[in-house]
């Protein structure tokens, strides 16, 4: 594969979780986010600051929301992971002991790379290691509403919010305000679009099927000037499919099954049907050499769609992949590997790699289109997050958010908007967590259902508190009882109620019923990758609705 290449290749990676600091640590809690931080963040952040010493630059869109920003940046979060990197080393040390040598080597290995780096890095906050990254030129960071709402059900009030404070938390925490950002869900619904615009915005992430399949140019949305940039699913599929893709060859580490002493992953998938005590040990040798047969395929396919979709086009098009970051390392033990040798090798084959933000510069951009209510989940529309399995959490989401916004233009009316009002701004707080697009998804898809109802229902409760308290005139319990809730959820503390507009709010148009919608294209594949599905943490992060 030799020759420069038509047009450019944009690698996105959306990286979060939702709020778990003080819920719960194991089996889904704060474990998640170690395990998601050890196994990805720490890799992936190694891998981008080598390519950046050789001299690389513009290598991949990254998006980071902030609610997984504040954890990442969280004191009690950095000393949690702190001492779970030290339990691992010393997990890995009690595999070598009880007589599986080669497992333990390696996991200790990749302990104490792990908790060097953090340990020089990472202890005091990460919001420096993104920094580094941004002022290096290697990465675009993608920023994101506050705690990943599921958009297009949102009171448009609190839609606007969100996004205005998480582009103001970016801001605080990396130094400059992102131009594009990593829909939640990739969720869509018209006039978004100027939503996006009055805030700054330039580009945003849809997926492939939303733009009927033609992922080709960024296409300005409707009479707006915001890009869309679509996912390319063939491509993309090639990595992250519901029915194959490379993390389920037989060569690498198999994610489901445990050595139940140490919590450790000895084996290799070995094969589909292989039950989890006949697979065979992992070799990381061997899976080094898949990666690098990976790699090559990876390439010859992004080669060979670059000049096919320039052909179709008749001028040079955009292939854009578009992953979750915890997909390399966590899902994928072998991910970051891939993503270091795939960096490498696709200029060397004559192919252009920018960020999404290039591609708008450069002029990847096509003509208007009429985009629809969409998401990347399951049919493509909304079902995983309005649909019968979730009515419920609709319904609360929607008395909760009503019930804040009420409660807080009510303070208004006793207070001065001079001052800070840290009632008002913990309200919010708790219903934004409320609202968390997360929850709705782990009932959807069964992983984790009953963690996600309690905290949907813990927050909802925050607010009723509070907002219970206000109304029968108790303001000093209320303050009270806020400040018990901001013990456990003080995350965003610059977060400001009196930044809130005073807009009425507006109707929020329901979808159809679910897998009814007619404006999304069901392409009826979603669902695992078998051989990398959700594990005893049950992740939400499963590629079920997703692709």
């Amino acid at each position: 594969m030799t020759g420069s290449v038509p047009g450019q290749f944009t690698l996105v990676l959306h990286s979060h979780l939702p709020w778990l600091a003080n819920h719960g640590r194991w089996p889904v809690g704060e474990e998640w986010l170690y395990q998601s931080w050890a196994s990805s963040y720490i890799p992936l952040v190694r891998v981008l600051k080598t390519l950046a010493a050789e001299g690389r630059s513009h290598l991949l869109s990254l998006g980071i929301t902030p609610v997984l920003a504040a954890q990442l940046d969280d004191p009690h979060c950095s000393a949690g992971m702190h001492h779970w990197l030290g339990n691992w080393q010393l997990r890995a040390d009690e595999a070598s002991m009880a007589g599986n040598r080669a497992l333990g080597r390696h996991e200790h290995r990749l302990a104490a790379e792990a908790l060097a780096d953090f340990e020089r890095y990472w202890r005091h906050g990460a919001a420096p290691v993104w920094r580094e990254l941004i002022d290096a030129d290697a990465i675009e960071l993608l920023g994101g509403p506050l705690a990943h709402p599921f958009q297009p059900l949102l009171d448009p009030r609190l839609r606007r919010f969100q996004l205005a404070e998480g582009l103001v938390d970016a801001r605080l925490r990396w130094g400059r305000t992102p131009e594009g950002i990593w829909a939640p869900e990739c969720g869509y619904t018209p006039g978004m679009e100027t939503e996006y615009q009055s805030a700054g915005l330039t580009h945003f992430m849809v997926d492939g099927p939303a733009l009927r399949g033609d992922t080709s140019l960024g296409r300005p949305v409707h009479d707006s000037d915001v890009l869309a940039f679509g996912r390319d699913l063939q491509v993309s599929y090639r990595v992250w499919s519901p029915k194959s893709g490379y993390p389920g060859h037989s060569a690498y580490r198999d994610f489901h099954h445990y050595d139940h002493a140490t919590g450790l992953k000895p084996s290799r998938v070995t094969g589909k049907t292989v039950d989890g005590p006949d697979k065979a040990p992992y070799d990381p040798e061997l899976a080094t050499t898949q990666v690098s047969r990976d790699v090559e395929d990876f390439v010859r396919t992004v080669r060979e769609r670059l000049i096919a979709e320039s052909e179709r086009i008749g001028r040079p098009a955009l292939v854009v992949a578009a992953f979750d970051t915890e997909l390399f390392g966590h899902w994928w033990h072998e991910g970051p590997q891939w993503l270091a040798e795939v960096l490498r090798a696709l200029p060397e084959a004559g192919i252009t790699v920018g960020t999404l933000a290039d591609a708008r510069d450069r002029g990847f951009v096509g003509s208007p289109f009429p985009l629809a209510d969409s998401s990347w989940g399951s049919g493509k529309d909304w079902r995983v997050w309005a649909g019968d399995q979730v009515n419920d959490l609709v319904e609360l989401n929607d008395d909760i958010v009503r019930l804040a916004l009420d409660t807080v233009d009510k303070t208004r009316d006793t207070t001065t908007l001079a001052l800070r009002d840290h009632l008002a701004d913990q309200l919010l707080r708790e219903a934004i967590l409320t609202v968390s697009s997360d929850w709705a998804f782990m009932v959807s898809k069964d992983s984790a259902a009953g963690y996600a109802r309690e905290r949907a229902h813990l927050h909802a409760h925050a607010v009723r508190e509070i907002a219970g308290a206000l109304g029968a005139d108790q303001v000093g319990k209320a303050r009270q009882l806020a400040a018990g809730w901001g013990a456990a959820d003080g995350l965003f503390p610059g977060l400001d109620a009196r930044r809130l507009d005073a807009t009425a709010p507006q109707d929020i148009t329901r979808p159809a019923a679910a897998g009814n919608n007619p404006t999304a294209t069901n392409r009826g594949d979603g669902g695992q990758v078998e051989s990398v599905s959700a594990g005893p943490a049950a992740e939400r992060r499963v590629a079920e609705g997703h692709t």
